[in-house]
Parts: C-alpha cells; sequence; structure tokens
C-alpha cells in the first residue's frame, strides 16, 4: 500500500484549517476537488480518515496519515536545502509546535525569531496547558512541544529545558485590603485569579498554607498577559512567574505574598526523526530555554 503525498498533505491543510472551503482555498483548488482527494484516499486506506464535524477532526488512522504529510514535507525542505536551494525560491515550511501560555507570553517566541531569519519557515503555534501539550504531539498535530511531560512521547525523543519558577503575588493595596488579620482566615475569603479550571497552582499554594482551595472566590482570565495585568490591576492574588511579576515587584507595584514558589519542570520534546531543520529548531528552543529558565530543583 502507497499513500500518495498529494492525498496526505490534502488532508493535513484540511484539518489544520477547520473546513473544506477553507483548505480549497489554501490549496488553490475547488472543494469538490478537496473532497475527491479525501475520498480516494479513505478508499485506498479502506477506512475513514476524517470525522466531517465542524470543525473537522481527524480519525485515528487520520492521524497517522497527517503525521506521515508533516513528516514529508519537512523531509522535503531539508532535501531542497541540501541541493542548494536559493532562498528566495524555497518553499516555505510550515512547522507546528506546542507551547504552554506562560513560555509563549515571555520567552518563547525569541528562538523562533532568529529562526526565521535563517529558514524558509513559519510557525503554526498551539497554546495549551503544559500539561496537555504531549497529547498534541502523540495525535501528530505537532512536531516538537514544549510540555511538562519528561518521559518521551512514542516517537519523540525529550530534553530539559529548566523550571518555570511561580510565585504569589497580589498588588499592596490588595493585601492591605484582604489578607490582614488572620492570614488562613483571610486566604479562605480573598478572590483570586485562575487561568482556568485546569490551572492548579492557586490551588496548591493555598494547600500549602492550610487552606482549602474550594473556599475563595475566583476570576478566570484565559490569557497570560490578560492574567498578568488581572494581577496588576488588584483583582485578586496569583502565583506569577518572574517573567512577568520581576519588575513590578522592584517598583512595588506587586508584593510578595511568602510561602513555597512552585517550580514547573519544562521539557522540549519533538519527533525523533534526523531533520536539519527540526534540530535547528530543537537547539535554539533548547538554548533559550536554559538560558532564563531556572535550573531544576
Amino acid at each position: 500500500m502507497r499513500i500518495p503525498f498529494e492525498l496526505a498533505e490534502t488532508l493535513a491543510v484540511v484539518v489544520d484549517e477547520g473546513t473544506m472551503d477553507a483548505a480549497a482555498r489554501r490549496l488553490h483548488i475547488t472543494p469538490s476537488a478537496v473532497s475527491q482527494r479525501l475520498k480516494a484516499l479513505e478508499e485506498q486506506l479502506g477506512r475513514l480518515v476524517l470525522v466531517r464535524s465542524k470543525p473537522v477532526r481527524p480519525t485515528e488512522a487520520g492521524a497517522s496519515v497527517i503525521r506521515l504529510a508533516r513528516q514529508m514535507a519537512l523531509l522535503e525542505h531539508d532535501a531542497l536545502a541540501e541541493l542548494g536551494a536559493d532562498a528566495t525560491e524555497a518553499v516555505v515550511t510550515s512547522v507546528p509546535l506546542a507551547v504552554n501560555a506562560d513560555s509563549l507570553a515571555t520567552w518563547f517566541l525569541e528562538p523562533l525569531a532568529r529562526l526565521a531569519g535563517r529558514h524558509p519557515v513559519v510557525f503554526d503555534l498551539h497554546r495549551d496547558d503544559q500539561d496537555f501539550t504531549a497529547g498534541l504531539l502523540e495525535s501528530g498535530t505537532v512536531m516538537g512541544a514544549v510540555t511538562s511531560r519528561a518521559a518521551p512521547v512514542a516517537g519523540c525523543r525529550s530534553s530539559p529545558l529548566g523550571a518555570m519558577r511561580y510565585e504569589a503575588v497580589a498588588t499592596p493595596a490588595y493585601a492591605e485590603r484582604w489578607l490582614g488579620g488572620d492570614r488562613k482566615a483571610a486566604l479562605a475569603e480573598a478572590p483570586l485569579v485562575d487561568f482556568d479550571r485546569r490551572d492548579d497552582l492557586q490551588n496548591e499554594w493555598l494547600a500549602a498554607q492550610g487552606v482549602d482551595p474550594t473556599r475563595p472566590p475566583r476570576h478566570y482570565v484565559p490569557a497570560s498577559n490578560d492574567f498578568a495585568t488581572a494581577v496588576r490591576r488588584g483583582l485578586g492574588w496569583a502565583m506569577l512567574p518572574r517573567f512577568q511579576s520581576d519588575d513590578a515587584l522592584e517598583r512595588g507595584d506587586l508584593v510578595l505574598l511568602g510561602g513555597p514558589a512552585a517550580d514547573v519542570a519544562l521539557y522540549w520534546q519533538q519527533w525523533n526523526l534526523r531533520s536539519p531543520l527540526l534540530d535547528a529548531i530543537a537547539d535554539e528552543i533548547i538554548a533559550e530555554g536554559r538560558r532564563v529558565l531556572a535550573p531544576e530543583r
């Protein structure tokens, strides 16, 4: 059995774009042609590759084909580079990567900017919690991911980056209003800020203070920079990485609330595929992570 690259690529584009119409525009063909290619692929494999939902999503078989399509595109890029393709003529390769929100908002874009200046590449970034980005590698959605998972995903290799260190902070006015007197009782009533309902950092800090984490009221602000802004505006206290709190702490706009810091160990995982482009991406991201993140304790 052979899987034609054109059919595999079409499936990957359909999943990336979410609809057949959007995929047709990107591929410069008609929606009917997209549908025919997918039908041909499914007939050749003898199984469905796509769930026709909104947006569409791949089946387990489809995820395997998408992974193949991305690997072939990467190898094509590397082959053209070895053949000395002129940079102005080289096909721009799209590289999907997964990253947690706080890394994306602080240190992750700097190495990508350096890479984009040296290679004909664009990045398709998928943002998710560091505990869940590894799943995007497993499904073939991305080629590499910043993750809290140390053990390599099947077919991938893992490298330590360092730790993102979080500390509990609030504005002086907030601390004066909410956290005077009996500290434990105050924390049970003081509003806090969570990123989303999977964010456990504040709960873990409260538990370490002997406070029931289900007690305090909470704001949900699901964007890293806006999350930090919410704390600086006094909506509540929260665990912020030093990247986002250092300047405000130095100016006195924020104060530390004490208690234990939380270190979230981060790892770079990527496909275990020997590719000069993928290796260059790994080298830049790993070097930057180890430069700016705290050493693991």
